[in-house]
């Protein structure tokens, strides 16, 4: 079985953005020039791949089914994550929580399509993460859970918490070099 490393898109691949009359939630960009790639992300994202970890992006995009940016908008940015970075594939869920879909996070629909499709033992993987959603969707699967420190996501518990996605690196690979050690004994 693989091993993987789920990542969700808005506040760990890219910035988020703050828009006035959400009560400063942090939201997906709408515009292409809103769309800014977190600084440094590449080399962590080459290291976990070194690692032997497959990578997957899991994100919520409900401003599809609300009418506020097409899909081809958001195909168009993730295409740019794709071809930029050590990325297998992007999972897209474009409902909205009335629509009660199995992908929409904290359902854990994504992770587990992505886990039987490409053989992944969850046991042995992590779900990184910036919000609450993010992090119960990777405990329900049953992987580890890393939490992006932010501003916003102060009261969200994870397995660990980091301040950046380097940071993230480092549990990563302490977790395994335990298990390694732990198997060896």
């Amino acid at each position: 079985m693989n091993k993987a490393i789920f990542l969700d898109r808005d506040g760990v691949i890219n910035e988020v953005v703050f828009r006035s009359g959400n009560n400063s939630k942090p939201i997906a960009p709408w515009k292409f020039e809103e769309f800014k790639l977190v600084p440094g992300i590449e080399k962590p994202l080459i290291e976990l791949s070194q690692m032997g970890f497959h990578l997957f992006v899991v994100t919520n995009q409900p401003d599809i089914a609300k009418g506020v940016i097409k899909s081809s908008r958001v195909k168009k940015m993730n295409d740019i994550v794709i071809n930029e970075f050590p990325i297998d594939e992007i999972m897209v869920c474009s409902h909205i929580d009335s629509d009660n879909c199995n992908c929409r996070k904290p359902k854990p629909g994504m992770i587990i399509n992505l886990a039987k499709k490409w053989e992944i033992n969850l046991e042995d993987s992590f779900l990184i993460g910036d919000n609450w959603k993010d992090i119960e969707s990777g405990e329900t699967a049953g992987c580890r859970t890393i939490l992006i420190d932010k501003f916003y996501n102060k009261s969200v518990k994870a397995d660990f918490r980091v301040e950046n996605l380097t940071m993230s690196v480092e549990v990563v690979k302490s977790h395994f070099t335990k298990t390694a050690t732990t198997k060896d004994n």
